[in-house]
C-alpha cells in the first residue's frame, strides 16, 4: 500500500456518506438530470465503457463482515495508474463546464484498505484523511 493515492472530488456532498462526491457520482447526477450536452454524453459513455474494461470493480467497500453492512470505503487511484487518471481528467473538464469545481486529493494514507488491485484501493478513511 505504500505510495501516493489520488482521488478527484467535487464540492457536492453525498447524502449517505457525508463525504464529497467522486467524479463518477457527479457525472451520473448530471446525466440523470439530463444536463449533459450530446458531445459530453458521448465522451462520458466512451470513458465509462473504457473504465468498465480497464478497471476492476472493488469486491469490498467495508471492513465489516456482517451481511448488508454499510459501504463506507472510498476509491483512490494509485498514482502509478496514469492512464486511468488521465481518463478521469477528461471527465473533470466536463464537470468544470457545468460549474462543478473538482479538487484532486493526494495522500499516502487513504485509510483502512479493504480492497486493492494494481490500479486502485478502496479504503475506509482515517479520521484525519481528507475526503
Amino acid at each position: 500500500m505504500l505510495g501516493m493515492h489520488v482521488r478527484f472530488v467535487v464540492q457536492n456532498v453525498d447524502i449517505e456518506s457525508g463525504r464529497r462526491q467522486g467524479v463518477f457520482q457527479a457525472m451520473s447526477d448530471l446525466e440523470y438530470a439530463g444536463s449533459l450536452l450530446p458531445h459530453e454524453q458521448s465522451s462520458y459513455d466512451d470513458i465509462y465503457e473504457w473504465f468498465r474494461y480497464n478497471l476492476k470493480k472493488p469486491t469490498s467497500f467495508s471492513r465489516s463482515t456482517k451481511p448488508h453492512s454499510k459501504n463506507v470505503a472510498l476509491s483512490w487511484f494509485k498514482d502509478s495508474a496514469t492512464e486511468h487518471i488521465a481518463k478521469l481528467r477528461e471527465l473533470v473538464v466536463i464537470l468544470d463546464h457545468h460549474g462543478l469545481q473538482t479538487a484532486m486529493l493526494r495522500t499516502e494514507r487513504p485509510g483502512y484498505i479493504v480492497y486493492e488491485d494494481p490500479h486502485q484501493v478502496a479504503a475506509e478513511p482515517f479520521n484525519d484523511t481528507e475526503t
